[in-house]
């Protein structure tokens, strides 16, 4: 019995031990992971390489492009839209990311990145748009997401996180097994919430970098107020076409007087430069003859989502007999 015992408390002794061990390996990676921002200058915890942040884009965006039922069928329009980010993401604090730029057939209203650069824009937001500088306002926010390493920073105070989640579960089940399902539980709900969407603050350095990058690319700084109009009013309403837009971009009035006062202040110079409305125009006027079917398949999803089956199966009816050979409708329908 006394033998036992001993051993028992050997075991609590070696289980604290390598709690010890585990907390200060991840005060260790915190040190060793701390990295120098490309956008502000300053050191930031940061555990996975620009290297991973490009695996990671390559192995998860083409699943995501597949699910919004890939790239457009317009390649012209495909080809401008990859043009005019490419234009911008040259003269951002990181240009020799692989950049990717495309719209995708999804009609929801997003657009959205990977750490790596890969970078789409839904039709339902391109509808939504009124020139160029508009999508250039659009991209240069996704861009600066990019750039400021938003995802990957997420990501690491994720893994840092269940870092320490780990090491207290291991310690916290030597007293009693439920503290360590419950920290476990508890250490899951962060990380999901860390990683479920960008931060107020992510948001605003977002735009100004958006701004920065679209009007040292020529376009008139008005773009980013055009955009932050259209953000403003559609979070308004809320339907559900835009329900993951404002779920991983949360607006607020903040950020469209934030773009009306650096229009008119630090960027009162550009307020004359191109918006390029026309050009924009003749590259999306064959999204737009689609556009009452496009809707229909909003309306379809809408009422899937809401499991009336047969509303969505009429909804999609209807845009098929405006755009025959419209991919996502066709999938949806059958």
């Amino acid at each position: 019995m006394k033998n036992m015992q001993i051993k028992t408390n050997h075991q609590k002794i070696m289980s604290r031990r390598k709690f010890l061990w585990l907390t200060s390996l991840s005060v260790s990676g915190f040190i060793a992971g701390c990295a120098i921002n490309p956008v502000s200058g300053k050191s930031q915890l940061m555990l996975i390489s620009e290297s991973k942040e490009i695996e990671i884009d390559k192995q998860n965006s083409p699943h995501q492009f597949s699910t919004d039922y890939g790239a457009l069928q317009d390649k012209k329009l495909n080809d401008y839209i990859e043009l005019t980010g490419k234009k911008i993401a040259a003269r951002t604090h990181r240009p020799n990311l692989p950049y990717s730029f495309r719209g995708v057939n999804a009609t929801y209203i997003n657009a959205y990145a990977f750490p790596g650069g890969s970078i789409a824009v839904t039709r339902g937001m391109l509808l939504k748009l009124e020139n160029e500088a508009e999508l250039a306002a659009l991209l240069g926010h996704e861009i600066g997401h990019v750039n400021a390493r938003h995802t990957a920073g997420q990501m690491s105070r994720g893994m840092l996180t269940q870092v320490i989640v780990v090491s207290a579960s291991a310690y916290a089940g030597l007293k009693n097994p439920k503290y360590s399902e419950l920290a476990a539980a508890l250490g899951m709900i962060g990380s999901g919430a860390l990683l479920a969407s960008y931060s107020r603050n992510n948001e605003r350095e977002a735009d100004s970098l958006g701004m920065e990058y679209m009007v040292a690319s020529g376009y008139s700084s008005k773009g980013m107020v055009g955009l932050m109009t259209i953000l403003k009013g559609l979070s308004k309403h809320k339907p559900t076409m835009t329900e993951l837009l404002f779920a991983t971009h949360p607006m607020s009035d903040e950020r469209y007087e934030t773009a009306v006062s650096s229009a008119e202040s630090k960027y009162a110079a550009t307020r004359a430069l191109p918006l390029n409305r026309q050009r924009f125009m003749d590259h999306t006027a064959n999204l737009r003859k689609i556009k009452g079917a496009i809707q229909a398949i909003q309306e379809g999803e809408s009422a899937m989502a809401r499991k009336e089956y047969p509303k969505a199966e009429t909804h999609f009816k209807t845009a098929l007999q405006q755009a025959p050979d419209d991919y996502a409708a066709l999938v949806l329908m059958y």
